[in-house]
């Protein structure tokens, strides 16, 4: 049964939409370097693999939340799916629409999406209505009360046997643990500079707007606690593409590939769940 979030209303925190402008969205949202060269026609890797989890098929409903700039909107369009979005920033939303509307112009396409600005926790849509719900790179935004709530809503708008699908980064567990051991290595090799002592510094605005950064037990039991079933949590990494001498690749291979060290080192967090109903 879906567990109701029980953190006492005074100390429910979220985060304000304002943080979520077109900069954001256009400079730090991962994927945004794929974005601005094919003008959101194109999904990042992450993106795409992300996507390809979900197995939609034609005759499907589909709900990405946190929609962002709208490229996966797009992509659903493209392939003919029943597609809505929401996001919990004006300016995404906007974004989404402009990114739809410019392939409409190039297609066509008969059913087009629909975006909503809504909030995660309480969604705009019947119950048992979604085959799929997506949720790339929002997990990290939403506060541990908002998380569960949220999973609770999505469950709600499953169908019986519908799919959620998450995609969060960093793993916890690397910047807690593997990332200080990284940045010594990086100092001894000369590149310091590139690797601050906060990790979430690299790109500075995460450290405003990450603040539930997830593990695999922890998003697990997430999925636990907000009523789902069938959970299958796992790690990744984006290609490193590093010229190395035989030394540190042989170590990326260890650390990347071999439990318990993949655990740590790994920098992505996927999950695939139902609700159970």
């Amino acid at each position: 049964m879906n567990k109701q979030p029980t953190t006492p209303p005074a100390e429910r925190k979220s985060l304000p939409s304002t943080l979520y402008t077109e900069e954001y969205f256009l400079t730090a949202c991962e994927g945004y370097d794929v974005f601005l060269e094919s003008e959101g026609a194109h999904l990042s890797r992450r993106l795409r693999d992300a996507f390809a989890l979900a197995d939609v098929r034609p005759g499907m409903r589909v709900l990405d939340v946190g929609c962002g700039r709208g490229e996966i909107l797009r992509h659903c369009l493209r392939l003919g799916i029943e597609a809505h979005g929401m996001d919990y920033a004006a300016v995404a939303t906007q974004m989404t629409r402009d990114v739809i509307a410019a392939e409409i112009q190039h297609s066509d396409a008969t059913a087009h999406p629909g975006v909503c600005q809504a909030d995660a926790k309480t969604l705009p849509f019947p119950s048992d209505y979604f085959d799929r719900v997506l949720m790339f790179d929002v997990v990290e935004h939403l506060f541990p009360w908002e998380l569960q709530q949220a999973l609770v809503d999505i469950g709600r708008v499953l169908k019986p046997g519908g799919r959620l699908v998450i995609h969060t980064a960093p793993n916890r567990w690397y910047d807690a643990y593997a990332y200080p051991w990284v940045r010594r290595v990086r100092t001894l090799l000369g590149e310091g500079d590139g690797y601050p002592k906060d990790p979430r510094a690299i790109t500075p605005v995460n450290q405003d707007v990450h603040v539930n950064e997830q593990d695999l037990l922890s998003m697990r039991r997430a999925l636990k606690r907000g009523g789902y079933h069938n959970i299958r949590v796992w790690l990744d990494s984006p290609p490193q593409n590093r010229v190395e001498s035989p030394l540190l690749a042989g170590l990326r291979r260890v650390a990347f590939g071999a439990p318990p060290f993949r655990w740590f080192f790994e920098r992505e967090v996927f999950a695939v769940a139902e609700p159970v109903k």
